[in-house]
């Protein structure tokens, strides 16, 4: 099968498509056919082995331990063990798996859920790790209630499109930040409020929110915090910038545990969970119409490096998919 590949840690050039070896079902696993694979910015980190952090994690410390790239998936299912009895050869599934950017992937089953019926593959394959990063973020770590006022940071990302239109679903009223061209993408799919972060400071403390979630990470906690109310939950997703050891992850490792210690708001850094039941919950929000997966566009398979680079540059509004197979 066809797959896209890497030996060493570098740029998108090390990224090679080859043919390998089909991968098979274990007892507990499903093999899938690939029709679609999301591209999420958790692919550049492990193709480039940066920060530090992420290899000492588990990921290889001096090359890949995984050498198939992606995450995100969306197909049909090929096989199954002996110990799986939800799906069966020929159901269209979503979710997650360790190498999707390939003809063929596998996992264990509970990474799976069926489909989204009223979604194509290209628009399930880009739900998983995004759609259920929000969720974790919103429900889970900010506990948002109905009413609340949420701060959305990066409303126009891969995780923002879907924190928007899942705090809505959940009854807040939902302020994006974005840049001024992407404002009516985030007004369309559902904020009530616009914040041109280019134009204006709203983390100058003349407006408070109960719950932020910030997926652009880049603000200090500082900042962050003049903008929530006195008892509201900061929500760090993910990290940029910062050094080649920790990137940006030092906001929520370190300074977002430390300063919970000294005052009523909560600073929280999400470790979102690939969990089948979410994928089954953000099921029921898209077939209800509840929410949608925007893409702002598609690759061919062999284009994999082009793809992870227009990702990098931070201009997608929502998120870039990588078609496999018909």
């Amino acid at each position: 099968m066809k797959a896209i590949v890497q030996d060493r840690y570098g740029s998108a050039e090390v990224l090679e498509l080859r043919d390998i070896e089909k991968p098979t079902a274990g007892d507990d696993d499903v093999l899938v056919r690939v029709h679609a694979a999301g591209v999420d910015p958790g692919v550049w980190h492990l193709m480039t082995g940066l920060p530090y952090l992420v290899r000492v994690m588990g990921y290889g410390l001096r090359t890949p331990r995984i050498r198939v790239r992606g995450v995100d998936v969306a197909g049909t299912v090929e096989a199954v063990g002996k110990n799986v009895h939800q799906f069966e050869p020929g159901d269209p599934v979503f979710g997650t798996c360790d190498g999707s950017f390939a003809e063929y992937a596998c996992a264990r089953a509970e990474r799976f859920a069926p489909k989204p019926e009223n979604l194509t593959f290209e628009q399930a394959a880009a739900v998983p790790i995004s759609g259920t990063t929000a969720l974790n973020g919103l429900r889970d770590a900010g506990r948002l209630q109905p009413g609340q006022e949420v701060l959305v940071i990066g409303a126009a990302g891969g995780v923002g499109t879907y924190a928007v239109q899942l705090a809505k679903a959940l009854g807040a009223a939902v302020t994006g930040v974005c840049s001024g061209p992407k404002a009516e993408l985030v007004r369309d799919i559902g904020a009530d409020e616009i914040i041109d972060y280019t134009k204006e400071d709203f983390t100058d403390g003349t407006r408070r929110f109960d719950l932020i979630l910030d997926t652009a990470g880049r603000r200090s906690i500082a900042r962050l915090c003049r903008a929530l109310t006195s008892e509201g939950t900061l929500v760090i997703v993910g990290g940029e910038g910062g050094d080649r050891w920790l990137g940006g992850f030092q906001r929520q490792i370190f300074f977002a545990p430390l300063r919970s210690l000294f005052g009523k708001q909560k600073l929280i850094g999400l470790v979102a969970k690939e969990r089948q039941e979410d994928l089954l919950t953000l099921k029921e929000f898209i077939q209800a119409g509840r929410l949608t997966p925007v893409i702002d566009r598609t690759y061919p398979l062999g284009e994999a490096p082009q793809a992870i680079r227009y990702l990098q540059q931070g201009h997608a509004s929502g998120k870039v998919v990588l078609t496999v197979s018909e």
